[in-house]
């Protein structure tokens, strides 16, 4: 059995190798969605150099993650890898359109086309939140330009009819993101309603104090 003995000890020392590369991706996937929360959450505060700082620190946590599963695609393709570098599109895409730069692209980024295009889902989900803190400033005009982008982001998401397996449920996000666009349709066309009621109150007053 001096044979058996020595697979396990072969068998026991990749299994202990591959779960140390899971333990040390657990912490870099966390690190990547803290990192990319922080970079959104700046971006809506209009601090645009934190953000980018905590994207550059995401993107870095990244690199590091695939170098840590490259011998394990298995780990690498597990669900929170993927939700990470998912967390990681969503920011890099958040701060690309509220600042008005181009879009990354997926290998730019260096992630796959599932957690980039959810990650572009749940960026239209951003855009909502910018759209509404544009109209509670009054400038309803600059919000038609956001939920324009929500729509072509639901314009694309919508033609890649695929299997989940391979976009990583991308049919519950466009769902999603058709839903959010919806509602700030709506929340514009009242905010333009109500702007205009205002304007014209505002005119009818100014020429009822004429003489």
């Amino acid at each position: 059995m001096q044979m058996l003995n020595t697979l396990g000890e072969e068998i026991r020392g990749g299994l202990e190798a591959k779960n140390h590369a899971r333990e040390q991706a657990l912490q870099h996937s966390r690190s990547i969605i803290r990192h990319s929360a922080l970079a959104i959450r700046a971006v809506h505060r209009n601090e645009r150099p934190l953000a980018l700082e905590h994207i550059h620190q995401a993107r870095g946590e990244a690199g590091t993650l695939r170098e840590t599963l490259a011998p394990y695609p298995d780990l690498y393709f597990a669900g929170y890898s993927q939700d990470a570098l998912k967390e990681l599109s969503e920011a890099c895409i958040v701060y690309a359109l509220v600042g008005g730069e181009r879009l990354p692209s997926p290998v730019e980024l260096q992630v796959d086309a599932a957690p980039y295009l959810n990650g572009l889902g749940e960026a239209a989900g951003e855009l909502r939140r910018h759209c509404l803190d544009i109209m509670r400033s009054g400038d309803s005009r600059e919000a038609e330009r956001f939920l324009a982008m929500m729509d072509d982001i639901y314009s694309l998401l919508v033609t890649l009819d695929y299997p989940d397996a391979i976009t990583g449920n991308l049919r519950r996000t466009t769902d999603m993101v058709r839903g959010v666009t919806e509602r700030t349709r709506g929340d514009l066309t009242l905010s333009l309603r109500l702007e205009a009621t205002r304007l014209a109150a505002a005119d009818l007053e100014a020429r009822m104090r004429k003489p």
